[in-house]
C-alpha cells in the first residue's frame, strides 16, 4: 500500500557524543543535500514530513523503532484473546502522521481506520505516501470542543483507538487524550504507548496521574501492559516504553483531569 515511487534517501548526520546529552524532546539531527544541510528537530514533525521518506529513513532505518508494529500486534492479540474478530474493529487513529500505524491496522483486519492529527502536514503526507488507508482523515486540534468536526468523529461510532509515538512530550495533551477516548463507545478498546520515565513519580506532564486513574478508578480495564524498547537514542541507548491495551469501560469525565 505504501508509496515508495522516487522516495529520495537522506544522509542524516546526528550531532556529535559532547552534543548529544540533551532532553528526547530536544534532539534533533541535520540532513545533507547538495543544497546545503538543514537542522531539524526530533519533534518538528511538519518538517519531517514535508521531506518524503525521512520519517522511515531517520526513525524506523536508523533508530530502529518498532512501535506501530508492537501496539498494532498487541491490539490484535488481545482482541483475538477475548473473543472478538478484529474485523469489526472501526479505529480511530490519534496523531495518525503519515499513515504507518493505519497501514498495519489494515493489515491486520480492521474494518474501518479514521485518522486525526493536529497537522496539516501529516495529512499531507500520509495522502501522499500511503494514499487509501485512512476512510477519512481529520486535521484538529482535538481539545477544541467547539469544533463541529467532533460531531463528525462520533458520527463514525468508533469501537476502538489507538494512539503509538504521541503523547507525553506536548504532542497530545491530557485533554485531547481524554476527549479521544471518549469518542470510543463503552467496551471499546484503547491502545496506546507512553516512555516509561513518564509513568514514574517524577513526571510532569500529568499522564502518570491520568493512566493511574484511568486503572484504578474503573475507566479502563487493563488487558496488557509491557515495557519494550521503543527505539535507540542517537547515542544508540535504547528508550523503553510501556505498550497499554485495555477495554474502556466509562466515559474519561471532569475528575479523572482533575488537579493535571
Amino acid at each position: 500500500m505504501t508509496n515508495t515511487v522516487n522516495v529520495p534517501r537522506y544522509r542524516i548526520r546526528f550531532p556529535a557524543a559532547d552534543q548529544t546529552e540533551v532532553e528526547q524532546g530536544a534532539s534533533y539531527f541535520t540532513t545533507v543535500t547538495e543544497q546545503g544541510e538543514t537542522r531539524i528537530r526530533f519533534h518538528d514533525y511538519a518538517a519531517i514530513y514535508d521531506r518524503p521518506g525521512l520519517y522511515e529513513q531517520l526513525f524506523y532505518d536508523r533508530l530502529k523503532c518498532v512501535s506501530p508494529e508492537k501496539l498494532t500486534s498487541l491490539l490484535h492479540d488481545v482482541v483475538t484473546d477475548a473473543g472478538e474478530a478484529t474485523s469489526r474493529l472501526r479505529i480511530l487513529d490519534v496523531g495518525a502522521g503519515n499513515g504507518m500505524v493505519g497501514e498495519l491496522l489494515l493489515e491486520r483486519g480492521a474494518s474501518r481506520v479514521v485518522g486525526v492529527d493536529i497537522l496539516q502536514a501529516a495529512a499531507m503526507a500520509a495522502d501522499r505516501d500511503r494514499p487509501d488507508i485512512y476512510d477519512a482523515y481529520y486535521v484538529m486540534d482535538l481539545t477544541r470542543d467547539d469544533d463541529p468536526k467532533l460531531d463528525e468523529l462520533r458520527g463514525w461510532n468508533f469501537n476502538a483507538m489507538t494512539c503509538v509515538a504521541a503523547i507525553g512530550f506536548g504532542d497530545i495533551p491530557v485533554n485531547a487524550f481524554r476527549i479521544a477516548c471518549n469518542l470510543v463507545a463503552d467496551q471499546g478498546w484503547i491502545a496506546f504507548n507512553i516512555r516509561d520515565n513518564f509513568l514514574d513519580s517524577s513526571d510532569v506532564s500529568g499522564f502518570s496521574r491520568l493512566i493511574q486513574r484511568l486503572i484504578h478508578n474503573d475507566y479502563l480495564r487493563l488487558h496488557h501492559l509491557e515495557r519494550y524498547r521503543h527505539r535507540l537514542s542517537i547515542e544508540g541507548r535504547p528508550l523503553h516504553y510501556y505498550a497499554v491495551v485495555g477495554r474502556k469501560i466509562r466515559d474519561l469525565d471532569d475528575a479523572c483531569l482533575a488537579g493535571l
